[in-house]
Formats: C-alpha cells, sequence, structure tokens
C-alpha cells in the first residue's frame, strides 16, 4: 500500500456526501431520493457518481481485479511491490519531483493490493482537479520503475516481512491459507515473501501492469463537487489510454482444505512453536459466494455467531462470560473463486486449548440450532442501521460504489439491501448455517499453548 500526505480536508464534505447516501437509505418520497448517477465517458469507461456541491472537494476510488492471484507462482508479491511503485516517479518525473507535485497540491493517492483486486484513492481540492488526474494518468501509464526506487521498496518491503516473520498474527494468517489453498493463488502470501520479493524485476511489474491493469475489469467511483462531463474528461485522462484488454492467468474454483471432522475435535489444528506470551489463534471453514441466494442469510447468521459485534455468541461466550481473550471474531469472506468464513483471537497460553474448544463448540451449536428469533431480529436492526453509519467520508463512498460494482450488486442496491435483510427467515438461517458450518473449522495456532497438540 502507499499512502502520501494523508491530509485532513475537514468534514464539509464528509457530512455533505454522507447526507446524501443517507438520504438514499431512508423511507421518503421517490423525488427525494438520490440518486447515484451512471454514465460512460467518451472513451467507454463507465462510472458512478454521486455529486456534492457542499465543498469543492473530489473523491475518486477505482479497483481492478487481479490482485496477487495474477503473480507469478514463483514471484509471489509483483502485484504489491508494482504498486508500491506507481507514484515513484513517472513519465519526465522522478521520485522526488512526483512527491513534491502531490504535497504541493495537498493531493492524496494511494493504491492497495488484495487477493484479486488493487484498488486505488485519489482525493483533492476542486482547483486543483486538472494536475491530479494528470499525475494519476502518469501513475498509472507511464510508472519508471527507476533501478533506484525499485531497490528502495524493495528494501523497505523485504524489511517488513522479516518483521512479519516472527509476528504471530502474520504467522497464523499466513498458516492458515497457505493450508487451506495449497499450492494455489489464494494460499500465496500477497505480500510475498522474502525470497520471491528479491527475485521480482521491473519487467516482472511492467509486464503485471500490461495485462492486469486494463479498462476491461475497471470499476470507478467518485463523489464530489464535480458533473457528469467534467468527471468524463478527467477519467478519460487518467484511463483512456490503458490496455483495452487484459490478459490475466485462469484462477480455478477452488474449496479451502483441511476442514473437516476429526476423531480429537471437529476441525483440523496446525500448532506453530513460537515464544511469545500469547497464543494467537485463526480459525475457519467453508463460506458463500457473494452471488449466492443465501448470501444474506449466511450474513446475518455469520453476525449472530461472530460478527464483531459486543453481542456476538462468540464474543459474550469467550469474552464476557469467562475473560479468555480481549476479543474474538468471525465473518464471511468472499472471494471470485472461493469463499471462507475467516475468525480470530489471541489468548493466554493456559487458556487456549479451553478457548479454541469453546470457538469449536459455538460453530456445532450453530451448525445444529441456528439462531434464535431474536438474535436474528437484532442483527437485522443493527445490520441495517450500521451501514449508513460507516458511510462517513466521502473516500467510504466513493470505496463503496466501487465494491457494489466489483460484487454485480446493481446500481440501486443501497435502495434494496434493507428489504434484502427483512426479507430472510429464521428457517433460512437456520438451513445456512447447517450448509456452512457443520463441516468443521481449520484452526492454526502460534505460540506455545498449554494442552493443545495438533490433529
Amino acid at each position: 500500500m502507499i499512502v502520501h500526505w494523508q491530509r485532513p480536508f475537514g468534514g464539509a464534505l464528509r457530512c455533505g456526501a454522507l447526507a446524501l447516501v443517507v438520504a438514499a437509505l431512508a423511507p421518503q418520497p421517490a423525488a427525494a431520493t438520490t440518486k447515484i448517477e451512471r454514465f460512460n465517458t467518451p472513451a467507454g469507461i463507465e462510472v458512478w457518481l454521486v455529486r456534492d456541491p457542499a465543498v469543492p472537494l473530489i473523491a475518486l476510488n477505482f479497483g481492478f481485479r487481479g490482485g496477487s492471484t495474477q503473480d507469478p507462482a514463483e514471484k509471489a508479491g509483483t502485484a504489491n511491490m508494482m504498486a508500491s511503485l506507481l507514484d515513484e516517479g513517472a513519465g519526465d518525473l522522478d521520485a522526488t519531483a512526483f512527491h513534491e507535485r502531490i504535497e504541493r497540491k495537498a493531493i492524496e493517492l494511494s493504491l492497495t493490493t488484495g487477493r484479486e483486486t488493487i484498488r486505488g484513492t485519489l482525493r483533492t481540492l476542486k482547483e486543483n482537479q486538472d494536475e491530479a488526474f494528470e499525475l494519476l494518468r502518469l501513475a498509472l501509464n507511464a510508472p519508471r520503475f527507476d533501478a533506484s526506487a525499485v531497490e528502495r521498496i524493495r528494501a523497505q518491503i523485504i524489511s517488513r516481512l522479516q518483521r512479519q516473520s516472527t509476528n504471530p498474527n502474520e504467522i497464523a494468517s499466513r498458516t492458515w491459507w497457505g493450508t487451506a489453498f495449497p499450492g494455489q493463488p489464494y494460499g500465496r502470501p500477497v505480500s510475498g515473501t522474502v525470497e520471491s520479493v528479491a527475485s521480482i524485476t521491473a519487467d516482472d511489474m511492467r509486464s503485471y501492469l500490461k495485462r492486469v491493469l486494463t479498462r476491461d475489469t475497471l470499476k470507478i467511483g467518485i463523489v464530489g463537487d464535480i458533473d457528469a462531463p467534467t468527471a468524463g474528461r478527467l477519467v478519460d485522462r487518467a484511463f483512456a489510454t490503458l490496455p483495452a484488454q487484459g490478459t490475466p492467468t485462469a484462477v480455478a474454483d477452488a474449496t479451502p482444505q483441511g476442514i473437516g471432522r476429526t476423531p480429537q475435535g471437529i476441525g483440523r489444528l496446525i500448532l506453530v512453536d513460537l515464544d511469545v506470551p500469547q497464543a494467537v489463534v485463526t480459525f475457519g471453514g467453508l463460506g458463500i459466494k457473494r452471488s449466492d441466494p443465501d448470501f444474506m442469510a449466511a450474513y446475518l447468521m455469520a453476525h449472530v455467531l461472530g460478527g464483531g459485534s459486543f453481542t456476538s455468541r462468540l464474543y459474550r461466550e469467550i469474552r464476557e462470560k469467562r475473560g479468555l481473550a480481549y476479543g474474538v471474531s468471525a465473518n464471511l469472506l468472499w472471494l471470485d473463486h472461493s469463499a471462507v468464513t475467516l475468525g480470530g483471537t489471541a489468548t493466554r497460553s493456559d487458556a487456549t486449548k479451553e478457548t479454541i474448544d469453546l470457538i469449536e463448540a459455538e460453530f456445532a451449536r450453530m451448525a445444529k440450532e441456528g439462531p434464535t428469533q431474536e438474535e436474528l431480529d437484532k442483527a437485522k436492526t443493527y445490520l441495517k442501521g450500521s451501514f449508513a453509519l460507516g458511510l462517513d467520508t466521502s473516500t467510504k463512498i466513493a470505496n463503496q460504489l466501487v465494491s457494489m460494482q466489483l460484487d454485480n450488486l446493481g446500481i440501486d442496491y443501497i435502495e434494496r439491501r434493507s428489504a434484502l435483510i427483512d426479507a430472510v427467515t429464521l428457517a433460512d438461517t437456520k438451513r445456512v448455517a447447517k450448509r456452512l458450518l457443520e463441516d468443521g473449522l481449520l484452526v492454526a495456532v502460534v505460540g506455545r499453548p498449554q494442552g493443545v497438540t495438533p490433529r
């Protein structure tokens, strides 16, 4: 991830843009409902726009399908390293000159690499919009990959990877993913390894850029004081000269491995020895695709089980009743070619076995019984109310516009979301709980827990 000069612009745009989205969520006459504008630029690029003339600011979010799944198998971390270098000099500007121009105009530019996407954010004052989009054009279309910058970023990434090699949370996560998806793109670390990052060349990154950052998978969301013609002109400036079609490497559908009942428990357990005060536990099981008709039922069920709130079953049993951990959660994670239910916690070495037993017991109980009607009703109320509160900045709203496109939810999803939640019945959640949870868990433990053995 690269983030430069994250200067606050103040709350006016946040309040104005949030008001637009809240208006879309609230019941009211159709004429008063805020509408997301969808249009194609002169170059044919689709844009979703929420206008907010309250203050002269513009927030752009964009996403490409690809991410680390498109890394060459022997060069994991290519996408992450490439994204980290896009603002380290472009066109006629070396890294110092590029950074100075961004800083001088108070422009914010960041890119994030995930398993299946590369996401970017640009924030700028309206008066600087032309320069901001020109710098974005240079970063995406003409990155320099100067040797000095490549080696500096490589050293930074390798240093971070070396630190992560002794971090129990990182070890637990990598162990879980590597075991669940052995030999598959999802099993490779997004940031790569010390060995793989050391082998990545500038040509590798140029090749990735041409293969993956292409217009056919591009999604764009904009929020701010800008009209459609101006937005179309600026979007074309930054993106129209990218390759029209990509040449992605095919990714096969994959089911997480290592999940299933064993004689010793309800799932496989991997133990990584590390001398740390607490044991870190990463656990996960089967998930559900975002396009599955049962997704919303699974989403509500997962919230009841471990959705990060203070009312989840896992939090109540492990934190509130017994004080075994500061926090514990489990959530759905959906991918294009797989899906998991993934959670984690950390606890005392002498309490690790009890904590894991409780996690497995709650998964088994949910699989057998599902949630109660009261739990389901509370989950519905919470998830409907919290959605708008999570859109408290223009950047978050623009990010949501892109996420809706990447997940193929439709431009009216914000208006339909509450009804989709309300339509879920208790029987739906019981059915999906059995479907996803009865096969058990894959558990990765890092530390020196007492009484815990691999299985």
